[in-house]
């Protein structure tokens, strides 16, 4: 019997946790750590050997018109996303992070209707936006049961922001000029909106909240978490998937994510946990699945990362669900 399907369970069971950990790993991280510089370091180290794996393993160095859609990509994904999501975690629950932020599909498919003229959405598609709308009214609209940092009205519009530029960042990712490599797009991602990300906490004076004696044990492994496995780990088994298994299926970590980091958030961190969270959860992850789900129909087999159109567009926007 072929061991390829256990080895995508694995793969995909790898995913969900890593990438469904990362939120709770930035909460530990930013105890003791500014947030954007938290980022920014860990996404430019990610970055460096990320892109020294890939120009080792054989990728044709990248020309100007790549580092300049890199730079774009970088500061909409990772400055405006991951770094958004960092600072907000100051003020919001990791699990209620996580959740707010699985509606980028949402603004994905909403954006490519308004902005690029796309095809008027069916039914299916209608349905997954309005319940997904309704799952971020749940959400945000919770009473004092659901604890202060919940209701925190600067934390929420700050993630909405970070889930709009992931989604921004995403549609230009499809048509800007990109290596043929994944791995070699994504490390350059890296490197640019590490960059930016260091540029912004140095303009909000993180270094001069940086103090080394203060900082944790626990900040620091969490910061080593979420660049080894967060950032290169889950990349690798993410690059293995889409050469293996069909795009819908490594892509259903969309769905998947939220539930561990909304379960390990309550039971790592002691989150608050309330019914009407339960509840959002469930009618945002629904929209989610309406939203991403491909109508059944014949399969192709899966191509090759360098051929397949959508890889580098699908890799961008997931390099950003590694917060």
């Amino acid at each position: 019997m072929s061991r390829r399907p256990v080895q995508i369970a694995l793969a995909l069971g790898t995913i969900y946790l890593i990438w469904g950990s990362t939120y709770l790993g930035i909460r530990f991280a930013i105890e003791t750590l500014p947030p954007y510089l938290m980022s920014g370091t860990r996404f430019i180290l990610a970055g460096t050997l990320l892109y020294g794996w890939s120009r080792w393993r054989g990728a044709t160095a990248p020309a100007a018109r790549h580092w300049r859609s890199a730079a774009v990509i970088g500061g909409l994904m990772l400055l405006g996303g991951n770094g958004s999501v960092a600072w907000a975690e100051q003020r919001v629950p990791s699990g209620i992070a996580a959740l707010v932020i699985a509606t980028v599909p949402l603004w994905i498919v909403l954006l490519a209707w308004l902005w690029q003229k796309g095809a008027r959405p069916g039914l299916r598609v209608v349905a997954g936006l309005g319940l997904g709308f309704a799952g971020i009214f749940l959400l945000v609209n919770q009473g004092p049961g659901a604890g202060e940092a919940a209701l925190d009205t600067t934390g929420i519009l700050v993630l909405l922001l970070a889930a709009l530029s992931w989604a921004i960042g995403s549609l230009y990712s499809r048509t800007a000029p990109q290596p043929g490599q994944p791995l070699l797009a994504v490390a350059m991602q890296m490197l640019a909106g590490g960059i930016f990300l260091v540029l912004a906490g140095s303009a909000g004076g993180e270094w001069q909240l940086l103090q080394p004696a203060a900082i944790s044990g626990k900040s620091l492994l969490a910061w080593a978490y979420l660049l080894v496995f967060g950032s290169m780990l889950g990349f690798s088994c993410y690059i293995w998937l889409l050469r293996v298994a069909p795009p819908e299926q490594a892509a259903s970590y969309a769905y998947v994510n939220p539930v561990v980091a909304v379960f390990l958030g309550w039971f790592l961190a002691d989150e608050v946990l309330t019914w009407q969270t339960l509840l959002a959860s469930a009618v945002i992850i629904t929209a989610v699945i309406l939203l991403t789900r491909r109508k059944q129909a014949a399969k192709a087999a899966p191509q090759d990362d360098e051929t397949r159109p959508e890889t580098a567009a699908v890799l961008q926007t997931e390099s950003i669900q590694q917060t």
